[in-house]
């Protein structure tokens, strides 16, 4: 499958300090083994590992006029990430987060609600930036609360329309939301990769057969569920399967794990690879981002993962 891919969504800097547990908050000062400074947000994750595999990425995103939007723009020109479609929002701080990693890899997020890492909107979202593009990534459904389902459908059918394969990831809910209130975008959804604690959420089911056709039923071609530690899940509606997870691993930290697994599918589709193949790039690439500190530096590669994905997956 020739040509670019456009990944929308969030792009902002991650404070990350570990290992923190909760006892930081009953004393003056709390020792940390690491404290470092990364890229992060859901959109800028999945491109920088899309850009390391070899693929031909542009970001629509909103960044501020401030510092941490350089370091943002200086990262992306290393990795050949083009910014041709970012939204500068002069007076809106770049979004920074500090991420509280546990012992064992889970992490506890501190964030800037009035800052870039929530405020893109519709007007964000106007203009030809979809010429050339085959695949469309949304990072994420439920980040952004100027963007209801009717906005984020417009967006999905505009690509739709365009002939672009519509793929999106989705994050924890907000506001109570149901599969109801994002139908009209799930209907234009080609893969769709919820985790499991997520799409429990929205769907109200639990059983993942349940809750892969309550998608399924809104329109969605593909369901992924992310199961963490056991894999993924995926069904459409001729065909499902439970792909199992990597082996072998130390978890660091889980902080864009999921946003490398989604990447890692995106790949595959854009090499035109069966779903069982694209589960494993999935796999593998989730497995190797939750072995380093910071959400994307355990991927080096295109021949890295190749070469874990033979060890792993045979088709």
């Amino acid at each position: 499958m020739d040509g670019k891919i456009l990944v929308v969504g969030a792009a902002i800097l991650d404070v990350l300090a570990e290992p923190v547990d909760e006892r930081v908050f009953e004393t003056g000062s709390s020792p940390a083994d690491a404290i470092t400074m990364r890229t992060g947000g859901d959109a800028l994750n999945e491109a920088t590992v899309l850009a390391k595999l070899g693929e031909s990425v542009q970001l629509l995103t909103v960044l501020g006029s401030d510092p941490a939007s350089e370091l943002i723009r200086a990262h992306c020109r290393k990795w050949g990430i083009g910014l041709d479609h970012a939204r500068t929002e002069a007076g809106v701080d770049t979004g920074i987060n500090v991420v509280l990693v546990k012992e064992g890899g889970e992490r506890s997020f501190l964030t800037n609600p009035h800052g870039t890492l929530r405020s893109l909107s519709a007007e964000h979202l106007e203009g030809d930036y979809l010429q050339g593009v085959k695949i469309l990534c949304f990072a994420s459904i439920f980040v952004f609360p100027k963007l209801g389902g009717r906005e984020t459908a417009r967006l999905f059918s505009r690509a739709k329309e365009q002939g672009i394969l519509v793929c999106a990831d989705m994050t924890k809910r907000k506001n109570e939301e149901t599969v109801k209130d994002i139908r009209e975008a799930l209907a234009c959804v080609d893969y769709l990769f919820p985790n499991y604690e997520e799409a429990v959420l929205v769907t109200g089911k639990r059983e993942l057969h349940e809750i892969a056709d309550a998608f399924l039923d809104c329109g969605v071609g593909n369901v992924v569920i992310k199961c963490g530690n056991k894999g993924c899940f995926v069904k459409n509606r001729e065909m499902f399967f439970e792909s199992p997870p990597v082996s072998s691993i130390r978890c660091v930290d889980t902080t864009g794990a999921g946003d490398s697994f989604a990447a890692g599918f995106v790949y595959a589709l854009s090499q035109d690879m069966d779903l069982r193949t694209a589960a494993a790039y999935a796999n593998v690439c989730g497995g190797l981002a939750v072995q380093r500190l910071g959400t994307t530096e355990g991927i080096n590669n295109i021949v890295q993962v190749e070469n874990a994905v033979k060890k792993y997956h045979s088709p």
